[in-house]
């Protein structure tokens, strides 16, 4: 399985580029992370792709898991993040927001 791997010092805005032309392509996003700064980096790169491709008609979610694996012999701990791809149906107008539902106290 491929990877993109992240770093801390990854732009949030390239990365996401990536996540949406690979969801545009059809090729599955995997990303892994090591560290708290890399998995920021991640996070951002995930709600950045999410904006460039909900106006197309397509949405993301994803999934965290933790994997070992071996970086130079040593033994690191990183954070695997599946990206899932969700295809928008048409709306209509009778769909509310929770704010729409939310009651108002006088």
């Amino acid at each position: 399985m491929e990877f993109l791997k992240v770093s801390s010092k990854s732009s949030p805005a390239s990365v996401a580029g990536a996540i949406a032309g690979m969801v545009k392509d059809g090729v599955p996003v995997n990303m892994q992370a090591v560290g708290a700064g890399a998995v920021n980096q991640a996070i951002k790169a995930i709600a950045i792709a999410r904006g460039f491709l909900i106006p197309t008609g397509v949405d993301i979610s994803c999934a965290p898991t933790f994997a070992d694996i071996q970086i130079n012999g040593d033994s690191r701990t990183a954070i695997r993040i599946a990206v899932y791809v969700h295809r928008l149906g048409p709306t209509s107008n009778t769909e509310t927001s929770p704010q729409d539902d939310a009651t108002e106290l006088v």
